[in-house]
C-alpha cells in the first residue's frame, strides 16, 4: 500500500476510464446494427460513440497531472 494521499490526477484516470467504457459500449450499441443489417440508430448514438476518445484524452490528462505532481513532491525533498 502507497504512503502518498491520492492526487487528482488519479480521480481524473479513473473517470477517464468510465467515460471511455461508456463510450466503448455506446460504439458497440451504435455499429452492432450495421452489421446485422438492423434499421440504424439515430445520429445521436454515433454521437455518444465520441465518448471513447473523449475518456481516452481525460484519463491521458490526469496521468500526465500525476507525473508532473510526483516530479513536483521529489524535486521538493
Amino acid at each position: 500500500m502507497s504512503s502518498q494521499s491520492p492526487d487528482r490526477g488519479d480521480a481524473l484516470v479513473r473517470a477517464g476510464a468510465i467515460v471511455f467504457a461508456l463510450g466503448s459500449v455506446a460504439t458497440l450499441a451504435a455499429f452492432v446494427p450495421l452489421f446485422f443489417h438492423l434499421t440504424p440508430l439515430p445520429t445521436a448514438a454515433y454521437w455518444l460513440s465520441m465518448l471513447m476518445p473523449l475518456g481516452f484524452l481525460v484519463s491521458l490528462g490526469g496521468l500526465l497531472g500525476s507525473v508532473r505532481a510526483q516530479r513536483r513532491r521529489a524535486a521538493a525533498e
